[in-house]
């Protein structure tokens, strides 16, 4: 059998050894005035810490997350955890979502039903996917990678191997964060297996051609390099250490689940649309799935990794197949349209009313009619 099905059982002693943390986490004394300016808001801290050890029911979220149809498969010497949902409709599309850092496969737990069953959603059958939610090498139940030297490169090779495996020669891919570096990287790497892809974020790493040859950057494109350049230097060390020295990092946040939630924590609140901010119980599970998993470490590899082999296209080179792009207007700087299409096959470029950068989580409706609308014509 290509996959075995896969059910969370977490030991009530981790579940004992976590809460004895969390109760007995010591907290340095805040700066008054300083709210979100220097990090994690103290106050926002010490009512997550409090919940997270006294209300806080991870066998509620346990018992929701098994409901996800759940596997595990091994492709070579890796060891890889994802959720396959079928379509219901007369052609379901094969479709790949992939997550990114900070946070996991949860992050697609409400769109998942969405782009599966569209008819119950007041959609049409016929725009129903078969959807595959892999979890990143390193990342919660997928075992980390065995070396270095191994990235969002090698993922989408993984991915293209997880998708032959389940029977799906051509498919679809969409991601954000490093889920977006991921499914440029297989639209690079294998054109023809691939309908089309979808992002809601433009990979980091992602460098057009700009040689001589190449038209000259734009005002809009110079802004956008402005805007990028500002936002790395107000907000961009935790990305600076994660790809430079990341280990040291990891050692006191895998000893510590107050310093995990102050360092993820800190990142996905102020990353999402604050007028429909994500809830605390979402958080709470990701943070704890990142605990009981000791993966925080293995996490921050694709930040080494990407950083070591960036999405650079040389003059002539392109991103063959068929682009979505959804722009959500509380995202991390993204760049005009022109600048994506110097490297991409753009085909769909949709500004949203409202959400940030964990889209699939904060408007999991918008998502997937976005993608639903791309995929239309590429079936």
């Amino acid at each position: 059998m290509f996959a075995r099905p896969f059910v969370i059982d977490t030991p009530e002693s981790a579940l004992d050894d976590l809460k004895y943390r969390v109760r007995n986490t010591r907290l340095p004394e805040p700066l008054a005035g300083v709210g979100w300016s220097e990090g994690m808001n103290a106050d926002v801290l010490r009512d997550l810490i409090t919940h997270w050890s006294t209300t806080f029911d991870w066998r509620a979220q346990e018992v929701a997350l098994n409901r996800l149809p759940q596997f595990l498969a091994t492709l070579g010497e890796q060891e890889i955890h994802f959720v396959h949902q079928r379509g219901i409709g007369p052609n379901p599309m094969p479709l790949v979502l992939t997550h990114g850092w900070p946070g996991s496969y949860i992050e697609m737990q409400r769109i998942i039903e969405l782009l599966t069953d569209p008819a119950s959603h007041g959609g049409d059958p016929a725009d129903a996917f078969d959807v595959v939610v892999p979890s990143l090498p390193g990342y919660t139940f997928s075992a980390p990678f065995k070396q270095t030297g191994c990235g969002p490169y090698e993922v989408a090779g993984l991915w293209s191997e997880l998708m032959s495996g389940l029977g799906y020669q051509r498919f679809g891919a969409q991601g954000g964060d490093v889920g977006a570096a991921v499914t440029s990287w297989l639209g690079v790497r294998f054109p023809e297996r691939l309908t089309g892809i979808h992002l809601n974020y433009i990979p980091g790493a992602y460098r057009p051609p700009l040689g001589e040859t190449d038209p000259p950057l734009s005002e809009e494109e110079t802004a956008f390099q402005q805007r990028a350049a500002a936002f790395s230097e107000a907000e961009g060390a935790y990305a600076h250490i994660q790809r430079t020295k990341p280990q040291s990092l990891a050692v006191g946040l895998n000893d510590s689940p107050a310093g995990l939630l102050a360092w993820m924590g800190e990142k996905i609140l102020s990353w999402c649309d604050p007028s429909a901010p994500i809830d605390r119980e979402w958080l709470l599970t990701n943070v704890t799935l990142y605990w009981l998993t000791n993966c925080i470490g293995s996490s921050f590899r694709p930040y080494v990794e990407g950083s070591r082999r960036p999405l650079v296209l040389a003059s002539g080179e392109r991103i063959k197949p068929p682009l979505g792009v959804a722009l959500f207007p509380k995202e991390l700087p993204l760049p005009p349209r022109s600048w994506v299409e110097r490297g991409y096959n753009v085909q769909r470029w949709t500004q949203m009313p409202r959400g940030g950068h964990f889209a699939a989580l904060e408007q999991p409706e918008l998502l997937a009619e976005d993608i639903r609308g791309f995929f239309r014509g590429l079936r």
